[in-house]
């Protein structure tokens, strides 16, 4: 009897470890990077840091340290110096299903030079800023599931510029996918933390990781804001350049 007992005893045991510990797991956690862009070596990016390339002067209106887009015309504010290696976080959020915008990363002067209203640089690194309603305007307008985007982080190279993705890639391979969907909806702030470094770039969604590339050329230019037909709002522009 005491021996039946026993094997009861470390058998309830046993059965409340699995309980209370978790089983373990093969899969790394994904890295997080939650940054505020405060500490040694990060400032602040605002209006006296952009300047106008082929919007209109109202196209984009700064208060503080936050700038709102009314989305046209179709173009770009860049940075006024450019930068090779370095930190950014941003805040962003679309005011309108559907919305369209981007970071542009390493758009050198000659991608910039002389574009006209209703166009885009001719190069950079884009880090895409979308709202989900793009994906269902899509679908409902073709019929079609998007394979060649998502509307959570993409990033690629525009234009004249080379990148090579990281996977999960795009149907075409061009674009780098999220490899987590995080992205916040309409009128919500979501975070972006990007990493440019010697030509690669690792984009990180309210959080954690997601997508990127290595390879790319340029790899060093400007910083660009994309107004793309939607009202948009950034904040918390913050910078930190590495060596």
């Amino acid at each position: 009897m005491k021996a039946v007992f026993v094997r009861r005893v470390l058998a309830g045991i046993a059965a409340l470890l699995m309980l209370v510990v978790p089983a373990s797991s093969d899969e790394p956690a994904a890295p997080k990077a939650f940054l505020d862009g405060t500490g040694p070596g990060w400032k602040p990016l605002g209006a006296d840091d952009f300047e106008r390339v082929n919007c209109d002067p109202e196209t984009w209106t700064w208060k503080g340290d936050e700038v709102h887009c009314t989305g046209l015309p179709v173009g770009v504010t860049r940075t006024r110096k450019p930068y090779k290696n370095f930190e950014l976080v941003a805040q962003w959020r679309h005011l309108r299903s559907a919305g369209n915008s981007g970071i542009f990363v390493w758009a050198s002067e000659k991608s910039l030079d002389g574009i006209k209203p209703g166009t885009l640089p001719r190069g950079g690194i884009e880090v895409q800023v979308l709202d989900h309603g793009y994906a269902e305007q899509y679908e409902k307008q073709t019929g079609k599931k998007p394979d060649w985007f998502t509307t959570h982080g993409d990033v690629f190279p525009v234009g004249t510029s080379k990148m090579k993705p990281f996977p999960p890639l795009s149907a075409d391979g061009s674009r780098s996918f999220p490899a987590k969907r995080l992205s916040k909806g309409v009128n919500e702030w979501n975070h972006y933390y990007v990493r440019a470094i010697n030509g690669e770039i690792r984009l990180w969604v309210n959080g954690e990781e997601v997508s990127g590339g290595t390879n790319c050329e340029p790899r060093e230019g400007y910083l660009c804001l994309e107004s793309e037909g939607s009202p948009v709002e950034f904040r918390h522009l913050r910078i930190r350049e590495l060596p």
